[in-house]
């Protein structure tokens, strides 16, 4: 019988954190590569292991349920999951997917499943994933939704709320599937600190965004003293958007009112050191406000813990204001598969909520003739385009902005909206709001 390697281990962990305690994958894997001292390819192989098995493992669960006849234990599901991800979508060899998930669950579950893994996964091995889904998944001239749902191993409410906002039927298959693909890492290359040409990457629809084929960006010179960072390309854009929107009158007093952990908080310093401003970030948790802080190191930005829906900043005080607002999440499913498990339909309305009243926070802050810029990381109706049509008035304007080719929002005209199948990026909305 093969042991179990520290790979497949970490990657159980990190499943078994994600289900029992609502973990992040990405804060668990590295915990768990730290403490298992797991690096190089082993570390590789781990991240593999969990990010593939989270994102699929809404295709997985209904061949593992037709294979069995009574309800599972968590823990033997999650090493059936594994189990099944090395069968159905990676190389691993089958007698080496199945003998080391049966003694993952003999040490880490009990003697008494054991069978019951060796003999699920030895029938999860007689098929390809795609005859699986065309023995199981339902037909898409009857249930359309229901069929893209094993498919691309997404939630039906999810796949409802992502072709409304998309409104282009013949795409969806390529989102979700961009949504199942790994992402690259991109990195930033923070103005006036680091070059693009520095980062030796790919250049990505942002002017200072740089996707890497291989390698750990821990490892460059400029991540590790701050120059640059690990961003999405469409996080970029976001902050160049809000930086560059043309303002009446002085420039001088910017303001972040959502700004952990950091990360566009950081390139909003570097562009306002550069031009001669001032940036306040504003984060209300004081653990991400200290995350706030080390992103800031070697700016002149200061950094303020307060309730961004009554913030400590006095009425008209500032030029320009981002909202990056807490939101679903739904527009980087790539980087966060666990999101799209553990979102539920009844999350949306607090959350609008929340996003209503930090946009009328943001332009009671800022002065007459300044921009407040919303931002969002989902691409749903009801979080984007339904919360901005409520302040548009006589008092609030929207300023057009163009984005890369063909962003510009379905629903909104003259917002931006990305999507991860046409300009590689997560599916950020973004628009801008002027006080008349």
């Amino acid at each position: 019988m093969s042991a179990p390697d520290q790979a497949r281990v970490v990657a159980f962990e990190v499943l078994r954190a994600v289900d029992e305690s609502d973990a992040y994958a990405n804060l668990a894997l590295k915990q768990a590569l730290a403490r298992h001292r797991v690096t190089g390819r082993d570390a590789a192989f781990a991240t593999e292991l969990v990010s593939g098995t989270l994102r699929l493992r809404g295709s997985y669960d209904p061949i593992i349920d037709s294979l069995v006849s009574r309800a599972l234990e968590p823990a033997v599901r999650d090493v059936l999951r594994l189990g099944a991800h090395q069968l159905l979508s990676t190389r691993v060899p089958v007698h080496a997917a199945i003998s080391t998930s049966v003694e993952l669950c003999r040490r880490h579950v009990g003697h008494r499943t054991t069978g019951l893994v060796n003999a699920v996964l030895r029938k999860v091995a007689a098929h390809t994933l795609e005859q699986w889904l065309v023995r199981l998944a339902p037909d898409p001239s009857v249930d359309e939704t229901g069929h893209l749902a094993m498919a691309y191993s997404h939630p039906e409410w999810i796949i409802s709320a992502l072709a409304q906002a998309l409104d282009r039927p013949a795409e969806l298959d390529e989102l979700l599937a961009a949504d199942n693909a790994r992402p690259l890492v991109t990195l930033v290359a923070r103005p006036g600190l680091c070059t693009v040409e520095e980062l030796q990457g790919t250049q990505t629809v942002s002017p200072i965004g740089v996707d890497l084929a291989s390698g750990d960006p821990g490892q460059i010179e400029a991540v590790r003293q701050g120059r640059a960072g690990v961003q999405d390309a469409g996080s970029q854009l976001v902050a160049l958007a809000m930086a560059d929107v043309p303002i009446e009158g002085p420039d001088a007093r910017w303001l972040d009112l959502c700004a952990g952990p950091g990360g566009k908080a950081a390139l909003l310093a570097a562009l306002a050191d550069q031009r001669g401003a001032h940036l306040v970030a504003n984060e209300v948790a004081p653990h991400r406000a200290d995350l706030v802080r080390h992103a800031l190191r070697g700016t002149s930005a200061e950094v303020v813990c307060s309730d961004g829906t009554d913030p400590a900043f006095d009425v008209a005080s500032f030029d320009r204001v981002l909202v990056d607002a807490p939101c679903s999440g739904l527009g980087a499913l790539r980087r966060r598969p666990e999101a799209r498990w553990r979102r539920t339909p009844d999350d949306l309305a607090p959350l609008i909520s929340l996003q209503r009243r930090l946009l009328s926070s943001a332009l009671s802050l800022v002065r007459p003739g300044g921009v407040v810029l919303y931002a969002t990381c989902s691409p749903v109706v009801a979080e984007t385009t339904e919360v901005i049509s409520e302040v548009l008035g006589e008092q609030v304007q929207l300023v057009p902005l163009s984005g890369p080719d063909d962003s510009q929002s379905a629903h909104l005209g003259g917002a931006v909206q990305l999507w991860p199948h046409r300009h590689r990026t997560d599916a950020m909305f973004y628009v801008a709001l002027q006080r008349s």
